[in-house]
């Protein structure tokens, strides 16, 4: 159990129940102390080195399908075929016109730097719980023997506002709740409305995924990659699928740090001024029964430049049994390749175990 103390009185932090992840140093710490070299848990092994990319003529071609989000909510077929082919092929996109200020995107840029550029002792303040995954520190570091991500991170239950933990939220900081909430706030509405162009794709009304899912959540996590002398050695974030239903990246403008997994090869993806990246997860692949794929994903760092992100990771309430939806199951033409599974039993069993690629949903998949 956490205690913290709120307003002179001592109150029990119930976290979010998913599991929990070993407390570690900071990277951020690290470099500013001026290392001398790439500490040993945080070298990768040969195989799992970024030097290990796709052929740069291949990097220089291929590009994540771009869609107009003004054009696709208005009903547009070519953009919604887009979207089907996206998902299908990519399970990754970019939008344009989506819609959310560029005022909000650089008010919640800011705010992400002037956190992570406060000092250590006043961040760990806001450390996450022994039990807990919400707060500053890193995820998914489950043994004391396993390599670590170049990484550090903030990760905060934003919707429904009802359920935030203000615990870890650094109200003290000007204008950082302002900025996340109305941030989180705008691309959710981005989230709902793939999520109703995807219901009409899965041969349902607009309204199917929502009355199925019911209301998404979304839980914030807030990147900072400082930079590494030796980039070759090391990733920001291993390589994974994210356990959600859908996922929107903010990404800094000029650096490129996102790889995809295409076709067995690393593709980075460019970024686009004021756009944002969506992914597929591993929610939807389930209850799509296969058709839209999450893919796997990671993200490198570089010799010169600190960079930061905002992953929104729209999820489905705890309790909810997901499966293939009948519209996605055509006996004996495609029958249900994925078991029912309640989420928080996916979700805990994704956030046990460190970062493996597609490992998870390869553990609800059924043999034939």
């Amino acid at each position: 159990m956490d205690l913290k103390v709120e307003n002179g009185c001592i109150k029990e932090d119930k976290g979010l129940g998913w599991g929990k992840s070993l407390p570690v140093q900071s990277v951020q710490e690290i470099v500013r102390n001026g290392y001398q070299s790439v500490p040993e848990r945080y070298i990768q092994e040969i195989k799992d080195r970024p030097s290990s990319i796709s052929s740069e003529s291949l990097q220089a071609s291929l590009q994540i399908p771009i869609i107009d989000f003004s054009l696709l909510a208005k009903g547009d077929e070519h953009e919604t075929r887009k979207l089907d082919l996206a998902c299908k092929e990519w399970g990754f996109f970019q939008i344009r016109n989506h819609g959310v200020q560029v005022k909000i995107l650089q008010k919640m840029k800011a705010a992400m730097a002037a956190f992570f550029e406060l000092p250590l002792m006043e961040k760990k303040k806001f450390a996450m719980g022994a039990n807990d995954l919400e707060g500053y520190g890193q995820a998914y570091v489950v043994s004391e023997e396993q390599k670590l991500d170049w990484c550090d991170l903030v990760a905060l239950k934003t919707l429904p506002l009802e359920q935030r933990n203000l615990n870890f939220w650094p109200l003290n900081l000007p204008g950082f709740k302002e900025a996340v909430e109305e941030y989180s706030i705008e691309v959710q509405k981005v989230a709902e409305e793939i999520n109703a162009n995807l219901s009409i794709l899965m041969g349902m009304e607009r309204d199917g995924l929502k009355r199925y899912q019911g209301e998404l959540k979304q839980l914030m996590r807030m990147n900072y990659y400082p930079p590494c002398s030796s980039p070759d050695l090391v990733v920001g974030v291993s390589p994974h699928s994210d356990g959600g239903s859908l996922t929107v990246l903010l990404q800094d403008d000029d650096i490129i740090g996102l790889q995809i997994k295409h076709k067995g090869e690393w593709i980075p993806v460019k970024p686009i001024p004021n756009a944002l990246v969506v992914n597929i997860g591993d929610a939807i692949e389930i209850m799509s029964n296969g058709v839209y794929k999450s893919i796997e994903h990671r993200a490198i760092t570089n010799e010169k430049k600190a960079r930061i992100s905002a992953a929104a990771f729209a999820y489905v309430d705890d309790e909810l049994e997901i499966g293939p939806l009948d519209s996605m199951v055509d006996d004996p033409h495609r029958p249900p390749m994925y078991k029912k599974i309640k989420y928080i039993d996916y979700i805990r069993q994704v956030l046990a175990r460190k970062m493996d690629g597609k490992a998870h949903t390869d553990l609800v998949k059924i043999q034939t």
